[in-house]
């Protein structure tokens, strides 16, 4: 699967005071990609994070980058930061809570091995899929799930899960016209790239167990919803990711670098290795 100069698979880590599991979790993800025999590197980034979990990181790898940005910008923005600079043939991320273990991407990496997919995500509401979690979460996965496939034609069950890999060429495409920081970030990579043609989503069955980790509060809710109708307006009113898209192809713009910070990286986000 490998090709020179690159390797088969990115894995980001978007870390924000996840607790004392990170550096557990991300070994576990190590472990489970030597075993598979794939070429790897796992790049973790702090979102700001305070808390002192990513202690210890640096030590479990020659595979790992630390990559800090220096306050909370949010999820969507921590994710831009470590697909620019993720040199895999499939980039991708795992949630740093361990909500998701890390044996669900043994899983992503056969699918990406046998069918070459544009996407492959985990979906809560894959009927293979074991998850325990708060009625309420669930009310608000529902309804939001039916939003995006009235408003964007996703016919995906679930835009927000905290796993997903995707080949390198979206991102080489599309990553410099992103522009969401918070957790609008999946949907609004999912959306513009079927706007651009990467439509071949596989959906795959993950596991997430009682201690499930809910961080959507009615008011962070209410900000998605927001963030989803101003998508919206960008994506099928003003036809901003078109022009962009455009504009680029205009002026020429080779595509980046594997090494080349995506555009809205943070001048001051700092690797540590």
């Amino acid at each position: 699967m490998q090709r020179e100069g690159q390797l088969d698979l990115t894995v980001v880590v978007p870390y924000y005071n996840p607790g004392p599991n990170l550096a557990g979790h991300v070994a576990r993800v190590i472990e489970l990609l030597r075993a598979r025999g794939v070429s790897f590197e796992v790049i973790a980034v702090s979102d700001g994070s305070t808390d002192g979990s990513d202690a210890g990181l640096e030590q479990l790898g020659p595979e790992v980058q630390v990559v800090c940005l220096p306050v909370n910008q949010g999820k969507g923005r921590a994710l831009r930061v470590g697909f620019g600079l993720g040199r895999g043939r499939y980039i991708g991320f795992i949630d740093a809570d361990g909500d998701i273990p890390a044996p669900v991407l043994g899983e992503f990496v056969d699918c990406i091995e046998s069918q070459r997919p544009d996407f492959v995500i985990g979906s809560k509401r894959h009927p293979e899929s074991v998850v325990v979690y708060p009625k309420l979460r669930r009310f608000y996965s529902w309804g939001y799930q039916g939003l995006t496939r009235l408003l964007f034609g996703l016919h995906i069950t679930d835009t927000q899960s905290g796993i997903k890999l995707a080949r390198r060429e979206i991102f080489t495409e599309l990553l410099p016209i992103l522009e969401e920081d918070g957790f609008t970030f999946d949907l609004e990579l999912l959306a513009v790239a079927r706007r651009f043609g990467y439509k071949r989503v596989v959906e795959l069955p993950v596991e997430i167990g009682e201690r499930f980790s809910s961080t959507v509060s009615p008011r962070a809710a209410w900000g998605m919803l927001v963030d989803t109708v101003r998508l919206t307006w960008r994506l099928r009113i003003a036809h901003s990711y078109d022009r962009a898209f455009a504009a680029r192809r205009r002026a020429g713009q080779p595509p980046r670098s594997p090494e080349a910070p995506a555009a809205g990286v943070p001048p001051r986000a700092t690797p540590r290795s």
